[in-house]
């Protein structure tokens, strides 16, 4: 209790760029652990095993999304509705769970251990957003929230090469290794979180330039959708479609490396995700800068919107035998991020700034993240269950090059929305009217 007592204190007294370090760090190390409870066993290839005629780690993958996935749903109400004393433990709680369904999944033969990676996954969903909460609302959440961010991005790499390394180096079988890979990752899960709930609370100074963030009734969020709804049902859309890709080639990274030559390289997701975690940590971290939160905003759509350029020129580049896989897996994992990360609360978070309206960052995200893995989980079903046979190669070639060009369009006309619904508001706050009512 004294150590607790102790250490709110000396935080409290720290600078804002030495407490900014502290909670992206703490935060960053949060989701690199549960990371390890979720995806190394996507580097396992479950190789020759199939039920009911279908690729038996499709199944797997699937069962996990959909949980995911149903717990982006959930989360919608009860991410928002989450009240601060409860999350650290809720969070230690979640990804406890997520751990026992991974033992339960060793221990049940196949196929009937495919439920437990739905149960895997269903906890796993709420994390992100508890920890983001954390850290919203404040003049350094941008810094704070992209070192968060590119956490998914690194520890993606990392945990798969551990698992890739446990089943290569020390004969474990591919279903006990996602169990083990997550039992390194228990106890630093439970000190980073203890450490992440010391945070202090934003401040006064903080409220005043980004606005305060409270847990939401039923009421006050389909307000919010209502005031917001053209533009929310536009950026949804293009999440979707981004989303899928990026799920994509997590998911499925080690199909794609063995495709390009790359099967027995355990340390090849590890290489080409930190440079693509350093890029995006960079560029995204930088919106720090920009103090206005209107135009802040508007670069976020930018942002996104090179995101996607990037991913269709490499890929044009790739089928044209311009640059080699490495660098091509580089390059379209750094432009899908750039579009993906500022959607994990960046965006958002700007967003309720620039507005005032009554929300918080779990709510809007989640909303978009609930969608964002229904589509996901209808792209695996098209492209193995009803029989779309393309190369996972090919396939996702097919996917980044139409998804981007849809995506660039739909964030231009999200841009122009949002951008008018701004002057509107500004107008009516002239004028007297009641504003954020149209």
């Amino acid at each position: 209790m004294y150590t607790s007592a102790l250490l709110r204190d000396q935080l409290k007294k720290m600078p804002l760029w030495a407490l900014s370090l502290y909670a992206a760090l703490s935060a960053f190390c949060v989701y690199f652990c549960m990371y390890a409870f979720r995806k190394p066993f996507v580097a396992a290839g479950f190789a020759g095993m199939e039920f009911l005629g279908f690729d038996y780690k499709v199944w797997l993958v699937t069962a996990q999304v959909i949980g995911y996935m149903l717990s982006k749903f959930y989360g919608i109400k009860f991410i928002s509705a989450m009240q601060g004393e409860k999350r650290a433990i809720t969070i230690v709680k979640l990804i406890l769970l997520a751990w026992l369904a991974l033992l339960l999944f060793a221990v049940t033969p196949a196929p009937y251990n495919i439920i437990f990676l739905f149960l895997n996954g269903f906890p796993l969903g709420m994390v992100w957003g508890l920890v983001f909460s954390f850290l919203e609302g404040r003049k350094s959440t941008e810094f704070m929230g992209a070192v968060l961010a590119i956490s998914f991005i690194f520890s993606s790499g990392v945990v798969k090469s551990v698992g890739k390394s446990i089943v290569l180096y020390w004969h474990v079988s591919e279903m006990w290794m996602p169990f083990i890979a997550g039992s390194f990752f228990v106890i630093p899960m439970i000190v980073f979180t203890w450490l992440l709930n010391h945070i202090p609370h934003p401040s006064p100074a903080d409220i005043i330039l980004r606005s305060a963030r409270k847990p939401m009734t039923g009421v006050e969020r389909k307000a919010f959708i209502g005031t917001f709804l053209p533009g929310i049902i536009i950026i949804v859309f293009t999440y979707v479609l981004l989303t899928i890709l990026r799920d994509f080639r997590d998911n499925f990274s080690n199909e794609l490396w063995k495709e390009l030559g790359y099967g027995n390289n355990a340390a090849i997701f590890t290489e080409t995700e930190t440079y693509v975690s350093l890029i995006v940590l960079l560029c995204m971290s930088l919106l720090i800068l920009v103090k206005n939160n209107i135009s802040a905003f508007m670069i976020n759509h930018f942002i996104i919107i090179g995101g996607y350029a990037l991913a269709f020129i490499s890929t044009l580049l790739f089928m044209a035998r311009e640059i080699n896989p490495v660098i091509w897996m580089t390059m379209i994992g750094t432009g899908l991020y750039l579009s993906y990360v500022p959607f994990n609360a960046l965006y958002f978070e700007r967003m309720i700034a620039t507005y005032r309206v009554k929300s918080n960052i779990g709510f809007i995200m989640y909303v978009a993240d609930a969608f964002g893995y229904l589509g996901s989980v209808l792209v695996l079903f098209l492209k193995e269950f009803i029989g779309v046979k393309l190369s996972w190669t090919n396939f996702f070639i097919d996917a980044v090059l139409i998804i981007s060009v849809v995506g660039i369009i739909g964030t231009f006309i999200a841009a122009f929305y949002f951008k008018r619904k701004y002057t509107n508001i500004n107008s009516e706050k002239i004028s007297g009217e009641p504003a954020l009512t149209k």
